[in-house]
């Protein structure tokens, strides 16, 4: 087996960490901190909330790693971590929202343009199936097998689903909303 060097693969890594090799996890965080990140970026609103929920999966894997097994790619299996912190993270979201009558919803930071607000608020619009599937295949980059694998669909209901929403995404991109994102921005500011 290789050593823990940049053309190792990323499931040779995980064993080689599973093994005490630190060089190793080092490798495996320095290529997935970036993508990592933006998985969580892309869902939820506040960028410390995704860096904590990526510093969370890194140290679920920290955890996890006397158990790794190489049964799947390396990156279903990251995301698939991700996946459970990130459900976790919104039903504790939810329950501060329901109990502490919190607000959930954070705004995007003010320098984003009316473009990136545009795609945003359409993402947000769509089936909750969908956009997931969406988002793994367009941002992280996941092949039809490995999004079926996570989410533990056929590959032809990816397929089918991610045609829908890319057509979904496409109508509501074409159709102009009701406010601009900049208006419902602005009044969000205002009421807060």
């Amino acid at each position: 087996m290789p050593g823990p060097t940049n053309d190792a693969t990323d499931e040779q890594l995980m064993v080689a960490f599973s093994r005490g090799s630190s060089d190793a996890f080092a490798e495996l965080f320095s290529r997935y901190k970036q993508p990592l990140f933006g998985f969580f970026r892309r869902r939820v609103p506040d960028t410390a909330h995704a860096e904590e929920l990526t510093q969370e999966t890194f140290l679920a894997i920290l955890r996890a790693s006397s158990r790794y097994e190489v049964s799947a790619l390396f990156r279903t299996y990251l995301y698939a971590i991700a996946f459970k912190i990130l459900r976790a993270h919104r039903r504790k979201a939810a329950f501060r929202a329901m109990f502490l009558g919190t607000d959930s919803a954070e705004p995007s930071s003010p320098n984003t343009l009316d473009t990136d607000l545009a795609v945003r608020d359409a993402v947000a619009r769509l089936n909750a199936h969908d956009r997931e599937i969406l988002l793994l295949r367009e941002f992280e980059q996941l092949s039809y097998a490995e999004i079926a694998e996570l989410l533990k669909l056929p590959v032809n209901t990816v397929r089918s689903r991610l045609f829908r929403a890319r057509a979904a995404l496409h109508h509501l991109l074409a159709t102009p909303a009701p406010t601009s994102p900049t208006t419902a921005f602005a009044t969000y500011e205002e009421r807060a």
